[in-house]
Order: C-alpha cells, then sequence, then structure tokens
C-alpha cells in the first residue's frame, strides 16, 4: 500500500491538471477535498470529479466541508442551508433532514465525504471560528443534534466526519491564524467538551477530525494534531475510537507556525493519526509525502498496515466512483 493513501490534497481551479493527475494516480493519493475555488457549476463538477475517480482508479475520498450557513462551497443550484445554530432551533428532525438532503445533493455530483458534523460546544461567544457552527452551549442538546446531522448524512450515502476533537468550542483564537490555548481541567473537558465527541463515537461516526489546539491538561508540549496523548492514547485508547482520524489542514498557522509542515505532517502521524490533509500547494503536498517516504524508510512509523486498513474499510461503507 502505497504512503499517498494517507493524504487528502486540495487543488487550484475548475479543471484538474496532468501534474495533479499524475500525482494521485502515480502516488496513490487517498483523496482530495474540494473548494469553492474548484466549482463553477454541477455539471462542471460531476466531470472533474469523475477524472480524478479515474485518476484515482474509483478509490478517493472526495470531500468537501459542507456544513450549512457560512461554511458552504458550492453555490446554486445547491441548496443553501441555513447555520447548524439556526436548524438546531427547529428540532432533532429538521437537523436530520438537513443531514439526508445535503448528502443526496453531494453524492448526486460524486461527493463521498462531508467533513460534518461539527461536535464542539459553543459556550464562548467570543469564538468566532466556531459560532454558530455549533448545536449550541449544552453539551448533551449538542450531541444529540449532531449525532442526527450525522446520521441524515450517512444515511444519504456521504460519510459523516466529527470535528474538531477534542473542542474548540471555547477558544478565543482561531487556529487558522494561531494556535489557541485551552486551560480547562481533564474533568472539565470530560463534563462539556468531551461529551458530543463520546456520544458521536458510541453512535458509530465512521471518521473523526482533530483540532489545532493546546490543551495543557491533556498535552503541556504538543497541539492536539500532533499529540500522542490526546490522539493515540485519548481518542483511540480511552474512548475506544476505530474509525479514520484525519488532520484539519496543516497549512493552518495553529499548526504550520510550531513546526515545518513536512514535520508535522510526520508527528500526526506518529501520534495516531490514519490520514493528513493539505488543502493546497501540490508542491508543498509532494514535498510532505516525500518526507513521510524517508520518516517511514528510517522506521519511524509505525501500525501503517493497521492505518491503510482503516482508511480500506471506510471507503468500502461509500459507493465512490
Amino acid at each position: 500500500m502505497q504512503l499517498g493513501q494517507l493524504m487528502i490534497i486540495g487543488f487550484e481551479g475548475t479543471k484538474a491538471s496532468d501534474e495533479l493527475l499524475s500525482f494521485i494516480r502515480d502516488e496513490g493519493i487517498g483523496g482530495v477535498i474540494l473548494f469553492k475555488r474548484n466549482y463553477e457549476s454541477a455539471r462542471q463538477l460531476k466531470n472533474l470529479i469523475s477524472e480524478l475517480q479515474e485518476a484515482g482508479e474509483g478509490k478517493l475520498f472526495v470531500s468537501i466541508d459542507h456544513e450549512g450557513g457560512r461554511v458552504m462551497r458550492l453555490n446554486k443550484p445547491f441548496t443553501h442551508f441555513g447555520a447548524a445554530a439556526r436548524v438546531a432551533e427547529q428540532g432533532a428532525q429538521a437537523v436530520y433532514e438537513v443531514g439526508f438532503a445535503m448528502a443526496k445533493e453531494l453524492s448526486d455530483v460524486g461527493i463521498n465525504l462531508d467533513f460534518a458534523p461539527v461536535l464542539d460546544v459553543a459556550t464562548n461567544i467570543f469564538n468566532t471560528v466556531i459560532g454558530d457552527r455549533s448545536y449550541g452551549g449544552d453539551p448533551a442538546i449538542a450531541a444529540e443534534l449532531a449525532i442526527q446531522m450525522m446520521k441524515g448524512l450517512m444515511d444519504g450515502g456521504v460519510i459523516a466526519c466529527g470535528k474538531h476533537f477534542p473542542g474548540h468550542g471555547d477558544t478565543d483564537i482561531d487556529s487558522h491564524l494561531a494556535l489557541p490555548v485551552l486551560p480547562h481541567t481533564k474533568r472539565r473537558l470530560d463534563i462539556c467538551e468531551l461529551v458530543p465527541f463520546k456520544a458521536a463515537i458510541a453512535a458509530g461516526v465512521p471518521m473523526m477530525m482533530t483540532a489545532h489546539i493546546l490543551i495543557p491538561s491533556l498535552d503541556a508540549n504538543w497541539p492536539a494534531s500532533i499529540s500522542r496523548c490526546i490522539v493515540h492514547e485519548l481518542l483511540r485508547r480511552d474512548l475506544g475510537f476505530e474509525g479514520v482520524i484525519i488532520t484539519d489542514d496543516l497549512r493552518m498557522k495553529g499548526i504550520s507556525n510550531f513546526l515545518s509542515i513536512p514535520d508535522a505532517a510526520c508527528r500526526a502521524i506518529e501520534a495516531g493519526h490514519d490520514m493528513i490533509m493539505i488543502c493546497r500547494d501540490l508542491d508543498l503536498e509532494k514535498q510532505v509525502l516525500d518526507h513521510l517516504k524517508k520518516v517511514s524508510d528510517d522506521g519511524k512509523l509505525i501500525d501503517l498496515e493497521k492505518r491503510f486498513k482503516r482508511i480500506d474499510d471506510l471507503k468500502a461503507r461509500v459507493h465512490v466512483t
């Protein structure tokens, strides 16, 4: 199995370059992520995805951030659904129906993975990066409604990915711009931030995304996205999550100000992630893969077969071609 399976990559433009297609084909890249910059029309998007899947032998994760509200990458004819906080006001059934409708529109063009639902608890009114993307400030309610979104997406044929573990809802710094620090005790995390993640795991969420945040009570030295204490020991061992674990974009300043992106990618895999995500810059993506290969050759990446199996098993749950 090629190390490219550990990567989800982004790219520029509404057409796939020969260089991109060759990279996907030759290195066995695991998936792609789409943004507004890749979208012109539903027909164009469907053709683009078909071309990408051909290069990926029909086995790519084709992913997107499609939450509703301000996090929507696709314009008309795709439905613009309200933010999680607004839909939450209509109750659990409405949340499920939004997830199902989203999935039907996404799967129709070939998108098979949505980085949703948001499992963060909105406890900080000054949090601009999460805010109304959360299903609320009550952990139990946020958990219940996020699970309905997850079920709607999955029933509609799209893989759901809970985010941003272990909880980005009470930060006051945007991890796109800098590294947030969450000073809470482990007890506070257990009764608030971790509640929706535990519930989602119990409900069968198949993928989880980590956050670029520092939580000294869990790991005083390393942000969550490169912390073995948080990824392997807490999420995998203590909470019993058996699905695929992926980083948020490693180009975000919350992590790229901390380590070089190639080093962060390797640290993330060593910490227990199955996949890493880089949302643009093909040259950088190639550098990261070269670094992964070198570190793997040096024997520093362990349990790769387990990671490949988790990825394969998840891909087998959806029709990706």
